[in-house]
């Protein structure tokens, strides 16, 4: 076998094992199951000992098979760690973009920077995981992640793409229908909007001076995504505790009523919205999304309250 088609074949190894058959494969690459598996013959006979067991409804992975996945993995990933570096000392904006956020900040700022980059570099193909968990750059291998808060892990790079300042707000109907609280502590009378999973993820301890749940009403509504809690703020049922970033556009167009702006204007309502990333000398492609969001977000951001009134 020739060398220089040796990372070929271990590519089409990979995606077999990956699908578990060679249509599977053939499908990812475009070829024909003969020829996928014609390649699998090919890279067994040069190496000496089968990788497969092949059955009429599946394909197992030998012992020998399962030590060359290992390696083979690591070989394609430094193969195309290289080549993803010496595109970026052009300045060539080529590769896989992959990028992990939060689901309502990725379809809200990073989904419209990617489809603008898609437009300008052809060649450019784009990964967005929309998670909440905290994925790691390194063991993932994405090019960046997005997060909100305290940065702990000092072996990453961190960039402040923006900063983000929560506020309380709600719909005009429902302070019509409910009053307005005239102090923070009458809160704890009011009707309010929480995260459903999680030990108080939006906070509200911070605020109340202790966990919503513990207030004399409970939430009447509860979600695990930023944009239900937005919509049901919306809707009137209550109080709700969010990013700027998420109701701040809601605020100025008259949709929602910021309560208690000086409550917002303190440091613990504010932190900062990081992009994190393990090369210190980062592709081009990651330098083109960076400057995307940031264009795209605006300096001060386009969601900030400058001037808000207190209801």
């Amino acid at each position: 076998m020739q060398s220089e088609k040796f990372a070929e074949f271990l590519g089409v190894f990979v995606d077999v094992a990956r699908e578990g058959s060679f249509s599977g494969a053939g499908r990812r690459r475009g070829r024909t199951p003969s020829s996928i598996g014609r390649q699998i013959d090919m890279l067994e006979e040069h190496l000496d000992t089968p990788l497969f067991l092949r059955s009429t409804r599946l394909l197992t992975l030998t012992d020998a098979g399962e030590a060359l996945l290992i390696r083979a993995r690591q070989i394609l990933d430094s193969l195309a760690d290289a080549q993803q570096e010496l595109a970026s000392m052009k300045g060539a904006v080529t590769g896989t973009l992959r990028v992990a956020c939060f689901p309502t900040f990725g379809k809200r700022y990073v989904l419209p920077v990617m489809g603008e980059l898609a437009r300008q570099y052809p060649e450019l193909r784009l990964e967005l995981d929309l998670t909440e968990r905290l994925a790691d750059p390194v063991a993932e291998r994405l090019d960046l992640v997005i997060r909100i808060g305290d940065i702990a892990d000092s072996a990453l790079i961190g960039t402040r793409i923006a900063t983000q300042t929560r506020i309380l707000c709600a719909s005009p109907a429902y302070l019509a229908r409910a009053g307005a609280p005239a102090a923070l502590a009458d809160l704890c009378r009011h009707r309010l909007i929480d995260k459903l999973h999680g030990a108080d993820l939006l906070c509200w301890s911070g605020v109340l001076g202790q966990p919503a749940r513990a207030c004399a009403a409970q939430p009447v509504f509860a979600c695990d995504d930023f944009e239900g809690m937005r919509l049901a703020a919306q809707e009137g049922m209550g109080v709700a505790y969010l990013p700027d970033w998420v109701v701040g556009p809601d605020v100025k167009a008259g949709h929602l009523v910021q309560l208690f702006p000086e409550w917002s204007a303190q440091p613990q309502a504010s932190t900062g919205i990081y992009a994190l990333r393990a090369l210190r000398q980062p592709p081009a492609r990651v330098t083109a999304l960076l400057d995307g969001l940031r264009a795209f977000i605006g300096h001060p951001p386009g969601w900030a309250l400058h001037a808000a009134a207190p209801a």
